[in-house]
Formats: C-alpha cells, structure tokens, sequence
C-alpha cells in the first residue's frame, strides 16, 4: 500500500512525513522544498490480538508496543502543488505523476489561514479553498488522462462490443485504477470527462484532510468550515516521537498523552507542557496517526488479519507467535488472501482452521483480527 502526502507548499507536509516516518525529509520555509518525493514507512495502527489471547507475541514483519500493532505502509511526500500545476506550473506533472501509484491521500491542509494556496504567507486565509483547488488539480490530471484513454477505446469498444470499463481500466492501470471503479464512475456521472475524472479520484484515490497546526487559535476556528478534517499538529507529533527516541519520554503514535521518564530541561518541560494543553487535551492525540488510521481502515476500508502456521501454538514455524499482521480489503476471502501471502500457497489451498480450530472454506470473509491458519496440500 502506497500512501500519498499531498498539499500546497508551506503546509506541513514535509514535517507530518517526517514525524510519522522519522525520515530526515528536508524542511524550510518557501515553496518545493521537496525537489524530489521523499519515501519512507509510516505505520497503521490497530489492537493487536495478543492480550485478549494472551500470549506475548513476536512480530516479524510489523511491531508491537503494549498490545498496540504497527504495520507498515509505504508514503510518499510530494512537492507542494500550486494552482494550475496541472498545466505545468509549479512543478506541475511532474509530482502529480508520482502519485500515480498511491492508494490514498493525505491532504496536508495549513488550516490556521495563514498560507494561501500557493504557499505564500496570509492571513485569514480561507483553508476550504487550498482544499478545492487541490481536488480540482488532481481531477484535472486525471482528467487529462482519461481524455486520452478515452479516444483510443471508444471506437474499439462500440466495434468490437467489448465493455468501456473494461478497456478503460487497462489504459489505466498506471493509475492504480481499477475496473470497479470505472464502472461506478460511469453509472454515477457518465463518460463526461472531469465529473468522470472526479468520480475516478474518488474511488480509486480517497483523499483525507489532515487540519494541520490546530494549535494555532485561527485554525480551530477553521476546523468547522473543512467537514469531516482530522485536527493534527505534525509539529506536536515530531516533537514527542523525537523526545520518545532520546528516551525522555514513553510516547505510542496516536496515544492521547505520553509518560516522562528522562530528566528534561526547562526548555523541554514547557514545550511537552504546551502539545498538552494545546493539542492532546483539546483534541486526544496529535492527530497524525488518527489521520493514517482513518484512511487506511475507513476510506481504504481495511482490516488486519494474522496468518499462523499452528493455530494451536498461534505460531509460524519458527515458533514466532502472532507473527505477521496483514492489511487487506474488506471482504477478502480465505482463498484471496492464501494467495496474497504466496502464489504457491494459493495454487495448493485446501481449506483453514479459525482461533477455534473450526475449519472454514475458501469463501470464508475475513474478519477484522482473524488469526487463521491457511491449510494446504504439501
């Protein structure tokens, strides 16, 4: 899963990519300091089944912290987008291009009002603007793509009667878009090219406003104007995940509060004493995770679920217990997902066994925190 970071220049994105990544992305105050998409690993976080089993467990392709699991997804920090990037302004197609890829976005939203859209400084800015010219950017990319696929298949489908949907969804296949999307797309707005860009965007990249700096009294202001935004501060998640690594406190990524266990300078005090008062008491946490979490399980529609090779030891064969812990879509079957650990794995299954050892079938729907053992022929 590939997660992309989006938003004007002078937003936050580069700090909200570097708090959940704790990559040294590079961040300064004027517009593209991204040259280049930044890359990292951030991390979905849900329960993971050890407590209520029991069990201590030993994560191999993830993490866990106090029965909290982190499982990896991929993000990508873009350089900021200006209106009429689309077009090539800014640093135009180039960056939009390299979202081509992502599954969904965090839109890096400066909600105090004190940037424009451009990046440039403001006051009382209004934020629901960077917002829709930020979809409208996007939509229009796409727009411009489905254009082009558009002519090539048109002709083809009507004389060959194969469906638009599906030779659409091969012309665009670059753009993670799938056929599914392509036919609600159509049933909802028709081939008209950027209502049908919209629609695209929509479904195959769901984008999530992340309210940055909530800690500045204009952005609280702002926050009812932006729907249903995650208030966030990146500079308050920075803050605590890089006191977290010096050991001068114990903090979990999306925790409403953190435990100090260092000896800190007046300086320190006052600066945990401020993302305090100021973010975690009003709002529950820096927002940061909330906002990956939402995407992820709400708009992306995941769940976690945990493939064992001894259902009775919840071990793989090693003897790590609860070792691996999977994002997949809702509604992935049994079958689905023994092919998504392993094409070998698919080809030679036979059935599974749930935490109850109670054999389930291939068309089995996977539930959120399944431990299942995939049985297969040897």
């Amino acid at each position: 899963m590939l997660i992309g970071i989006v938003g004007a220049p002078n937003s936050g994105k580069s700090t909200f990519f570097r708090a959940v990544t704790l990559t040294e992305a590079e961040i300064a105050n004027y517009p593209f300091t991204t040259i280049k998409p930044n890359q990292g690993v951030g991390y979905a976080t849900s329960e993971c089944p050890c407590r209520k089993l029991g069990v201590s467990c030993s994560p191999q392709n993830s993490r866990c912290l106090n029965g909290t699991r982190m499982i990896p997804v991929k993000l990508l920090d873009v350089a900021g987008l200006v209106p009429g990037a689309h077009e090539g302004k800014g640093m135009g197609n180039q960056f939009l291009n390299d979202l081509s890829r992502a599954s969904g976005l965090i839109h890096v939203l400066d909600a105090s009002g004190r940037t424009d859209s451009e990046g440039k400084p403001s006051e009382g800015w209004d934020p629901a603007k960077t917002v829709k010219f930020l979809e409208y950017e996007i939509d229009e990319w796409i727009s411009g793509i489905v254009s082009r696929a558009l002519s090539k298949v048109k002709k083809a489908s009507e004389t060959q009667k194969i469906p638009l949907e599906r030779l659409l969804s091969q012309q665009l296949s670059g753009l993670s878009v799938k056929e599914e999307h392509i036919k609600e797309a159509l049933s909802r707005s028709g081939p008209e090219e950027h209502g049908f860009a919209s629609e695209i965007r929509r479904l195959s990249k769901p984008m999530l406003v992340a309210a940055n700096k909530i800690d500045m009294p204009s952005a609280k202001e702002n926050l009812p104007k932006l729907g249903d935004a995650i208030p966030c501060s990146a500079e308050a998640e920075l803050a605590l995940r890089n006191a977290e690594r010096q050991g001068l406190i114990n903090y979990i990524p999306g925790s409403p509060g953190f435990e100090v266990r260092g000896d800190l300078t007046p300086e320190q005090s006052r600066a945990l004493e401020f993302i305090h008062e100021r973010v975690l008491k009003p709002y529950g946490s820096t927002g940061v995770q909330k906002a990956i979490n939402t995407l992820v399980f709400g708009k992306l529609n995941m769940i976690t679920v945990y493939p064992v090779s001894d259902i009775g030891k919840l071990s793989d064969s090693s003897g790590n217990v609860l070792p691996d812990a999977y994002l997949v879509p809702k509604g992935t079957t049994l079958r689905e997902f023994a092919y998504m650990i392993h094409t070998d794995i698919g080809d030679s299954f036979i059935g599974g066994l749930d935490i109850e050892k109670r054999r389930i079938g291939a068309d089995y729907l996977l539930r959120d925190g399944d431990v299942v053992e995939i049985l297969a022929r040897r």
